[in-house]
């Protein structure tokens, strides 16, 4: 599993945060948090102090990295940990007994297949939306104008495995306009789907709106109307096994919140 720390944090502000919180906190010694009170809309929690891990789809990088760089400014002594890969994969890993506090998935059927299992706390608060768009070398070297030029003969194209939010969307993109493709490869996240094509072992990849602007000048974005066919809705949650809830919710509400909202937006992302 590959975890990323948001950003450092002095151990001497956390040492002093969590002695000046001794006197009311309740210690959590397995996962070295420091509890008491709850949290605020504006995504500051009153009192709180730990690690936050939270599993967030791949696509979601730059801006939960943003996010989580300011949610650890509000709340001094809070480390955010992000693990970003496929929704798929982070479901499986968090069914499977991962130490996760916060789920963020790019569909609601990962975040349904959590839920039905029980390992949610209370209900997904959908936060963002996103659409499909065909990346491209910026010379496009195959000349791909339109989602049919990813079926012409000898086209490279690279897309997500079915089971991602990435490979479902490409799928009803297919079924609704009669267009069938055959892919050179399927991958597991659609970071690594940009990743082929900045490369230049692909001709174009399938990915996201947000990817291709994150990605800057490395790619050229084919914008494609079928790409309406397939929103992806953005849910995300505390899991139940989390021992730092309030912290959690706490960064769910900065998420979901006028300034995680603004992070999205600037991104790209959509409102759901």
């Amino acid at each position: 599993m590959s975890i990323t720390r948001a950003r450092p944090t002095a151990l001497l502000a956390a040492s002093l945060l969590a002695a000046g919180l001794a006197g009311c906190a309740a210690s959590n010694t397995a996962s070295g948090t420091t509890q008491s009170g709850g949290s605020t809309a504006n995504g500051k929690s009153a009192g709180q102090a730990g690690t936050l891990t939270v599993f967030a789809a791949a696509s979601l990088k730059a801006t939960f990295t943003r996010i989580a760089s300011e949610f650890e400014d509000k709340n001094p002594g809070t480390n955010v940990m992000l693990n970003f890969a496929g929704s798929s994969d982070l479901a499986t890993q968090i069914s499977q007994g991962a130490p996760a506090d916060v789920f963020a998935a790019a569909d609601t059927k990962n975040m349904a297949r959590l839920s039905d299992a029980r390992l949610i706390d209370g209900p997904a608060s959908n936060f963002a939306t996103n659409v499909l768009e065909i990346a491209v070398p910026a010379a496009n070297p195959a000349s791909i104008s339109s989602f049919a030029d990813l079926a012409k003969p000898g086209v490279k194209v690279v897309v997500c495995v079915p089971q991602v939010p990435c490979g479902s969307a490409t799928e009803k993109v297919e079924e609704a306009t009669g267009t069938t493709l055959k892919p050179v490869s399927e991958e597991s996240s659609v970071t690594d789907v940009l990743g082929k094509v900045t490369s230049g072992e692909a001709d174009a990849g399938l990915v996201y709106v947000t990817d291709v602007r994150n990605a800057g000048d490395k790619v050229r974005g084919i914008p494609f109307s079928e790409a309406d066919q397939a929103v992806n809705t953005y849910p995300i949650a505390a899991v139940g096994s989390s021992s730092n809830k309030e912290v959690a919710r706490a960064f769910i509400a900065m998420v979901t919140g006028s300034e995680g909202r603004k992070v999205l937006s600037d991104a790209g992302f959509g409102t759901p």
